[in-house]
């Protein structure tokens, strides 16, 4: 891990903002604090959106969870549960897809659902985060939402997932599993080609993000910036982003929406 590869906001060069086509984002801890939007991610937002940018959030959060969010939220779309669900409005309505048929999801449902009976047993400190009720295509784990779950315990959660055969990753405040090759990358890609009608250039797509599941696309785009609190994760992280904000979550990303759109509206 190369810590120097991780800059602060204030040198990514104007011109490359200029290129930006549009910005991908994390949603918790990213663009919220304690589970709800802060003010001015919510207007930095709104800003985007005025200036003819395109924003899709990707996140580990269930389709049921981001539902609302996709109807208020001015976004092109929300890419939920790691890459497997797209929501998006579609005139007054929701629309949402999946990477997986009916059939495949109800297979993988039931391994899923296994595997989170068994975790009781293997890790007896580990509990189903609270919003697991909205979950179609993965499971979830909390370890820092509402309860506490030390690197010991995340550790067992993830390998009781991988013995299941699934894929397994740790947010900032969830520890996601789930069956398939999806990932917020495919996610990203599969949510710009739909959306926008071409598919995602790495070099004019910026991504924001704050945790370990974010490392795949903070590989895959070199325009990848994380909001301060990145901090926390950062000795166990094998990927840095490029750029880190000065603040922390909903503020960092204001403070990254204000530096291109004045980099944008400059000569």
């Amino acid at each position: 891990m190369d810590s120097a590869r991780m800059q602060p906001l204030a040198q990514l060069p104007d011109a490359a903002l200029r290129r930006v086509q549009g910005l991908l984002t994390d949603i918790d801890d990213t663009l919220t604090r304690d589970g709800a939007i802060e003010a001015p991610a919510l207007q930095a937002l709104h800003d985007l959106a005025a200036a003819g940018l395109p924003v899709i959030a990707v996140t580990g959060r269930p389709a049921g969870w981001s539902e609302a969010f996709a109807m208020a939220w001015p976004v092109v779309a929300i890419v939920a549960e790691n890459g497997a669900v797209m929501l998006r409005r579609d005139g007054g309505h929701l629309r949402q897809d999946f990477v997986q048929d009916a059939a495949t999801r109800a297979a993988h449902l039931e391994r899923l659902r296994r595997c989170a009976a068994e975790l009781r047993t293997a890790v007896p400190q580990a509990r189903l985060a609270r919003d697991s009720a909205g979950r179609l295509t993965d499971i979830a784990v909390d370890h820092s939402e509402f309860e506490h779950l030390d690197a010991a315990g995340i550790d067992a959660v993830l390998a009781h997932m991988h013995a299941h055969g699934l894929q397994a990753s740790v947010s900032s405040i969830h520890v996601n599993g789930w069956i398939g090759t999806h990932d917020k990358w495919s996610g990203a890609r599969w949510a710009v080609q739909q959306t926008q009608g071409r598919p995602l250039d790495a070099a004019s797509w910026l991504y924001v993000g704050d945790s370990a599941n974010d490392q795949r696309m903070f590989e895959q785009l070199p325009l990848s910036v994380a909001v301060a609190n990145i901090a926390r994760f950062v000795p166990q992280l094998q990927v840095l982003p490029a750029y880190v904000t000065p603040s922390e979550r909903g503020r960092g990303f204001a403070e990254l929406a204000q530096r291109l759109l004045r980099a944008r509206s400059g000569p």
